[in-house]
């Protein structure tokens, strides 16, 4: 098998081969999995925030969780 599969080719040859897996290595596919779009979704979230803050979208952002957390503590004391 060639390093430079298309998507077209690599997708058959990894079903065929998630099928021939026990359930031990099933599960360290699937971690594998996890951990690859957690490492996507954090590239692409910090890139977000790298954004706002540049647009100084945030800058008010401490003083709304403070008062956000005085409204839970207020209704939680009532």
């Amino acid at each position: 098998m060639s390093d430079t599969l298309k998507a077209s080719e690599l997708r058959p040859a990894l079903h065929a081969k998630i099928e021939e897996l026990d359930g031990e290595a099933l599960a360290i596919l699937h971690r594998v999995a996890l951990q690859l779009e957690l490492d996507r979704l954090v590239t692409e979230v910090d890139g977000e925030f790298d954004t706002l803050r540049a647009q100084r979208r945030l800058d008010h952002l401490p003083e709304i969780i403070r008062q956000a957390r005085a409204a839970i503590r207020a209704r939680t004391a009532a």
